[in-house]
């Protein structure tokens, strides 16, 4: 099988682990853990895993998980800043709830809110909770984000990240058939790097990728 990395284009990876649904491969250039493409979902059966959750506004337990990239970003934005609530899901509840804080955040999700539109402008904040690591194409999606994202602005994402490789063997998170990236501190830190932006590692799974001004 040969294997480019999706997110820096190397095809230095190595098998990073292995289990009965599918192999793991490591890029030694930028630290992406990835699942090869033969093993990827289709859009129908991947809309199917999602259709399951069950994120409405009225779930406390949503709210709360949401609250721990919003708590943080909110007041690092100012007054008036726009954002857009990128892969927002069926309910996009992270964006009423930056509205019930008087922040306008403009919700885009490929299944439940396509309406590319919204991408044609540019966001003082982008939200990502729990969508990263469901993206097959890394490199085009944060070309697509630095695009859309001003200058200085926050790219708040959540995400869990990859302690190590026998951590990564007994990991829940990477059974989820949706999830195809799996993304380390070290592979924040490249992309910063290549980037020129700054990195704030917010919580376990929370970090902001500072644009550059």
């Amino acid at each position: 099988m040969s294997l480019v990395c999706n997110l820096c284009g190397a095809s230095d990876l190595y098998l990073f682990a292995e289990d009965k649904r599918r192999p793991y491969y490591r890029c030694r250039h930028c630290a992406l853990v990835q699942v090869p493409s033969p093993f990827h979902l289709s859009p129908e059966a991947e809309k199917a895993e999602y259709d399951k959750h069950d994120n409405g506004e009225d779930s406390p337990g949503y709210r709360h998980f949401l609250s721990r990239t919003l708590t943080p970003l909110l007041p690092r934005l100012a007054p008036g800043a726009r954002g857009l609530d990128y892969g927002c899901g069926a309910g996009a509840l992270l964006a009423k709830m930056a509205a019930e804080q008087g922040y306008q955040f403009a919700p885009y999700d490929l299944y439940y809110f396509p309406d590319r539109s919204v991408l044609n402008s540019r966001y003082q904040c982008i939200t990502l909770t729990e969508v990263i690591e469901h993206v097959a194409d890394a490199a085009a999606l944060l070309d697509e984000l630095a695009r859309l994202i001003t200058p200085g602005g926050i790219l708040a994402i959540m995400t869990k990240r990859v302690l190590s490789a026998e951590a990564f063997s007994r990991w829940h998170y990477k059974n989820d058939p949706t999830h195809i990236n799996f993304y380390s501190d070290e592979t924040f830190a490249w992309i910063t790097a290549e980037r020129g932006w700054q990195l704030e590692l917010v919580d376990k799974d929370v970090v902001f990728l500072r644009a550059a001004d």
